[in-house]
């Protein structure tokens, strides 16, 4: 199909049709998400061994992240509508087996399918709004409420899956996307065009095992880092991962059509917003667990009563997605991206106050306030990087941008966590409690989960002591990382200010975005 002049602006159908794709995004953030509260319920239905639950709950944020380059180069090859149709389908069966599942294994099977097929959702979705969206002002709005849409499912998902499994078996939180891939294949032929790469080759199988190979060994060591500290079999993985990637680039630089265009990355915008994607990400995926642990251990809130006080910050995070293209009407994106990490720098310092008494007001508006300012961050770093690039590498462009999202918050988990996890383990090294068992005292230092339940079991008032003594332990341990995160989004912000300064056009002037060719 041909593609609209440069700057044309877009029809209703172009604005129908965003509403459709925002669809699939929601689902693909959900199931990120979803699963975590059915846990209990498919243990006691399945009863998967302690390594098969693991592999449960991780193989789809695994394969999704692996996946990611491949299918938005695939998508240049074949055209992105037909790859996003082809991955709409797909996830809707992938669904459909995961909620029947009949054992641990196959419940890890399908679990890697759904990671594939969500896989062709974000690159195909984000990079056909390149295409769809050629005025740049309309194509900022769009991309904000294509991120907007990943925090409406991140917010709304735990809801519906704690509802579902109020009424329902745990294979049901599964089955909430199977309506919106069959609504996505019954509209997408008629509402989303068609775009490819016409003059691309063929892709290349071996760039796309290494492409897997790197991205899996390098999330799977960072994540298990997180949940168990630092070990040979992690940082081999990482080690072997960041060879693999090496190799990868290396190979893609001989290539006369490369999996990735690496001269993009030549590109001053491209990089410095790649660069800010991946810190705003770190903090962000960090803190949002940490909020978590926060609101249900520190805090005792029931998984329900935190997910309905989380909601406040899943509104102001789409509010700022809608908001920041408008601002670049007014203000170079630079400065915008600035700014927002300045607020979510000043909500990670007021997090870093929150005391456990009467800390849950202050909790809630501090995540509130980051989240706005996260918002501007990510949502016009993605622009930059799809803007950036020529509209047949946009599949490229928009799956470098997802990778550097997940490899952003495996990282944020991995580092952050580790740091939470040292703090909170010296604290409760330290503490002495009358009357607890050195064995318990012990087991506590674990986690603060763990602390709970070895306090339930102890008797009189030694149980609540060594409860006591865990949750201060926390959140001095939640102080500190919230204290390092709102430092990483000041540097964030300064690296914006300083790299992006000069992309976009001056107040009251058409055009708030950069766009290069690539020549060769």
């Amino acid at each position: 199909m041909n593609a609209p002049a440069a700057g044309a602006r877009a029809s209703a159908r172009e604005w129908i049709g965003l509403a459709v794709i925002a669809l699939p995004c929601m689902i693909y953030s959900m199931d990120l998400t979803v699963l975590n509260l059915a846990v209990p319920h498919l243990s006691a239905a399945l009863h998967p061994s302690s390594a098969q639950m693991l592999w449960i709950v991780d193989i789809y944020g695994f394969m999704l992240a692996g996946s990611l380059i491949t299918m938005g180069t695939l998508g240049d090859r074949i055209g992105r509508r037909r790859l996003l149709l082809i991955g709409a389908a797909c996830f809707g069966i992938a669904s459909v087996l995961a909620a029947f599942s009949s054992s641990a294994a196959m419940l890890i099977a399908t679990r890697a399918l759904l990671g594939i097929a969500g896989a062709t959702l974000a690159p195909s979705t984000l990079s056909l709004i390149r295409n769809m969206f050629l005025d740049a002002h309309e194509r900022s709005v769009a991309i904000g409420i294509w991120v907007a849409s990943f925090s409406v499912g991140g917010t709304i998902g735990p809801l519906i899956g704690g509802a579902l499994l109020e009424h329902f078996w745990w294979g049901s939180v599964f089955l909430i996307g199977v309506p919106v891939m069959v609504l996505l294949l019954a509209l997408g032929p008629w509402l989303l065009p068609e775009y490819r790469d016409t003059q691309a080759g063929r892709l290349d199988l071996l760039s796309a095992a290494q492409s897997l190979l790197s991205v899996l060994a390098v999330v799977y060591g960072l994540k298990r880092i997180a949940e168990a500290g630092m070990g040979v079999l992690p940082l081999a993985a990482i080690v072997v991962g960041v060879a693999i990637g090496i190799a990868f680039i290396r190979r893609q630089g001989r290539l006369a059509d490369p999996l990735i265009e690496l001269r993009l990355f030549r590109v001053p915008a491209f990089s410095a917003a790649l660069a800010i994607n991946t810190l705003a990400f770190f903090i962000a995926f960090g803190g949002f667990l940490f909020i978590a642990q926060y609101l249900q251990l520190v805090l005792g809130l029931s998984a329900l009563q935190a997910g309905l006080w989380s909601v406040p910050s899943g509104v102001a995070f789409a509010l700022g997605s809608t908001i920041a293209p408008r601002l670049v009407r007014l203000v170079r994106p630079g400065f915008v991206v600035a700014g927002g990490l300045l607020v979510a720098a000043a909500g990670f310092a007021l997090l870093s106050t929150v005391d456990r008494i009467d800390g849950l007001v202050r909790l809630v508006v501090a995540y509130g306030v980051l989240s706005l300012g996260l918002s501007f961050a990510f949502t016009l770093a993605v622009d930059l990087m799809v803007g950036t690039a020529p509209p047949e590498r946009a599949g490229a462009a928009s799956a470098i941008s997802e990778t550097s999202s997940e490899f952003g918050g495996a990282l944020g988990i991995a580092v952050l966590g580790s740091v939470i996890v040292a703090i909170y383990r010296h604290a409760m090294g330290e503490a002495r409690i009358d009357g607890v068992p050195k064995a318990a005292l012990e087991a506590a230092r674990a986690n603060l989960g763990v602390a709970a339940d070895t306090a339930a079991a102890l008797p009189g008032p030694a149980g609540a002591a060594l409860f006591d003594a865990g949750r201060e332990a926390f959140a001095r341990a939640f102080e500190t990382t919230a204290t390092i995160s709102a430092a990483v989004a000041l540097a964030a912000a300064v690296l914006a200010a300083i790299m992006l300064r000069r992309v976009g056009s001056p107040p009251g002037q058409p055009s708030g975005n950069v766009e290069v060719t690539l020549l060769g």
